[in-house]
């Protein structure tokens, strides 16, 4: 979890690409397949991610760079099921549909890179 929302998302920016967020739940089997298998290689391939947990109570600057938590940004962002992947551009602002479970295992990682390069072309526009 970074200390700074804005300051991950400035960094994303800064490099023309979206903010990959993945809102999790600790044990969560689908939150721990869609980290290993789909997020650690896009973010080993560049891609920046972050992951919040979406019961966590610890303070965290958002992305107006106020400060509030994982646990009240969830329920801002009406994040209701883990993983939920979102797809963030300047402000904040959802680039595209968000990722929400995992309805297939056989097509997530088509549908994640979809979403993925849809939201970087927004994103460096």
């Amino acid at each position: 979890m970074p200390g700074s929302l804005a300051s991950a998302l400035e960094a994303a920016l800064m490099r023309r690409r979206a903010l990959v967020m993945m809102v999790s739940l600790p044990g969560c089997p689908w939150c721990k397949l869609v980290r290993q298998s789909y997020l650690a290689p896009l973010l080993a391939d560049g891609q920046p991610v972050i992951e919040l947990d979406m019961q966590d109570q610890r303070g965290i600057a958002g992305f107006d760079g106020a400060a509030t938590t994982p646990i009240r940004l969830a329920d801002t962002l009406r994040v209701r099921v883990a993983p939920t992947v979102l797809f963030l551009g300047r402000r904040g602002r959802e680039l595209g549909p968000r990722l929400t479970g995992v309805s297939s295992e056989d097509f997530y990682g088509a549908y994640l890179q979809e979403r993925v390069d849809a939201a970087n072309r927004a994103a460096s526009s």
